[in-house]
């Protein structure tokens, strides 16, 4: 099934017939169900398809495999589960495969079919111990019978004949029905989901090239994908990269694996809340990339000790997280490492304890850059947001980077955006790439332009300048206000205009003063 240049089609088209087939199922559980099944069938024909191949081989005098004649030998090679872990393909057997579930679709116990496959599948693979979904036997009959049936279509086992955007044809449903389900369970999914033009704008400013990747707040693990995806674009040896999470939702966190799973992405990904329970308490990365929930409250100070080396700026507000957020992303950075988080708009001016903390986090001369982005980004949220680029090692960053102690990028993007529909914005490629080329040219970049201060969008300011605007870093305050386009047309004429609209608008407030005054009169007072 071809779907390339269909512009996401495909996908919408996919995602409009499930939405059909949910009937009285509520959508967090639905969630879990679609994703759980898509994930079987990925896997069912992933293996399929790798049992054919072995068949082919087991025949071919060129091969290993070959095994002239002998049907006891080719028989044990295509059931060896690691003729297929060979080729990052979970072994399936007979009675959780995609062809076997959709003959007993129309069967009343097909959910407890489906719960089984799911337990099956986990006996035989153990990395996938616990991770799958098992409530199937409470779905409705006819709503399994109608995505089994629905799904029956998908070539989901990524044919390595396939072009590129073919191959990764679940990877784009699957992101697709994470965002989708995100928009339709409004703050509980968006605990979950960052839009992911946003995160591709923090990956292109962060450059993970190589090193130790971490983000506490991973949700679906949409970082390491787009991290993922941007050492492919700029062909980069993913075995360089190691990946570490933590995620506090259980549900979550299997969707995360999953994700990872599918793409061939390895990671450790644990499960907890990163602020009581750090499971990673002695990792330093290299790149620290999270987008953590915003504003969040009763995030766990009363089970935090006083001398936490976490905190090492101050002990943050019981009813907000966010400073908490940052400095935990701090502990963890490596000595020259930087990290780029998503914050409220809040975060950049509220005063307070945390203002003392951001006070002396830019005192420390960690604070990078700063961009504001526009509202309506997020689907569960119409809260504005930030975000704010870390880095231990402006003043030697050698040959990668130009030093940049007691210097601070700001960027005001907040008007760079496509508006979708009414409540809905979206950062384009274009958008994308001017922020992360204006930062990569302060970084002084040999393969960037130039840096230079723009009105209206940047400017590089120094600590000193930021301490007389009392800490607070909304970037209006530095870039200044962007002058209109020359339209062509005079500076006189164009002030004779504006002249003539103030002597018009006081005309009519005259006017109307002296028809209240009348008004007044009339009536007696």
């Amino acid at each position: 099934m071809s779907i390339n240049g269909d512009d996401g089609k495909f996908e919408r088209g996919l995602w409009q017939s499930a939405e059909k087939l949910r009937g009285p199922v509520e959508a967090a559980e639905y969630k879990h169900i679609v994703l759980g099944l898509l994930f079987l069938k990925y896997m069912s024909d992933a293996f399929e398809r790798r049992q054919a191949e072995l068949e082919e081989l087991t025949r071919d005098p060129d091969s290993v495999y070959y095994c002239d004649g002998d049907e006891e030998e080719r028989e044990f090679i295509l059931n060896d589960k690691d003729s297929y872990y060979a080729e990052n393909v979970f072994y399936v057997p007979e009675e959780a495969r995609w062809e076997h579930l959709q003959a007993n679709a129309t069967d009343p116990e097909i959910g407890v079919m489906v719960d089984d496959a799911m337990r099956a599948v986990e006996d035989e693979n153990t990395q996938l111990e616990g991770m799958l979904a098992k409530q199937y036997s409470r779905i409705p009959q006819d709503t399994l019978e109608g995505l089994l049936n629905e799904f029956a279509n998908l070539d989901l086992g990524g044919d390595q004949d396939m072009a590129d955007q073919d191959r990764d044809v679940f990877g784009r449903v699957y992101e697709y029905f994470i965002k989708e389900f995100a928009r339709k369970e409004g703050h509980r999914g968006g605990e979950f989901y960052t839009p992911k033009h946003v995160v591709e704008l923090l990956v292109e400013i962060l450059e993970p090239y190589e090193g130790r990747i971490f983000d506490p707040f991973c949700g679906s693990g949409g970082m390491f994908v787009q991290s993922h995806n941007f050492l492919q674009r700029h062909n980069g040896d993913a075995g360089q990269l190691s990946l570490y999470g933590q995620e506090i939702n259980e549900a979550t966190w299997r969707i995360c694996k999953m994700n990872l799973y599918l793409r061939g992405i390895e990671g450790r990904i644990e499960l907890g809340d990163s602020i009581r329970d750090d499971k990673f308490s002695r990792l330093h990365a290299d790149t620290v990339i999270t987008n953590p929930p915003f504003n969040m409250s009763e995030w766990g100070k009363d089970t935090v000790a006083d001398d936490d080396p976490r905190f090492e700026y101050g002990m943050p507000p019981s009813n907000n997280a966010n400073f908490a957020f940052i400095q935990h992303m701090l502990y963890h950075l490596e000595e020259d490492g930087m990290a780029g988080t998503v914050m409220a708009n809040g975060s950049m001016s509220v005063q307070g304890t945390e203002g003392e903390i951001r006070e002396k986090i830019i005192e420390d001369d960690l604070l990078d850059a700063v961009v504001s982005l526009p509202g309506e980004l997020f689907y569960t949220t119409s809260i504005p947001v930030c975000l704010w680029i870390l880095s231990k090692g402006k003043g030697e960053d050698g040959d990668e980077y130009r030093a940049r102690s007691d210097e601070t990028l700001f960027i005001d993007a907040s008007d760079m955006y496509e508006s979708v529909d009414r409540t809905q914005n979206v950062l384009k490629e274009e958008h994308i790439s001017k922020v992360a080329e204006t930062v990569r040219a302060y970084r002084g970049e040999d393969a960037g332009d130039e840096y230079e201060d723009k009105t209206g969008f940047c400017s590089v300011a120094t600590t000193d300048d930021i301490a007389d605007n009392g800490y607070m870093i909304t970037p209006g305050r530095y870039v200044g206000i962007r002058r209109e386009e020359d339209n062509g047309v005079p500076f006189e004429v164009k002030m004779e205009e504006l002249s003539a609209e103030l002597r018009e608008q006081f005309q009519r407030s005259n006017t109307l003063q002296e028809e209240i005054e009348t008004n007044l009169e009339e009536l007696g007072f």
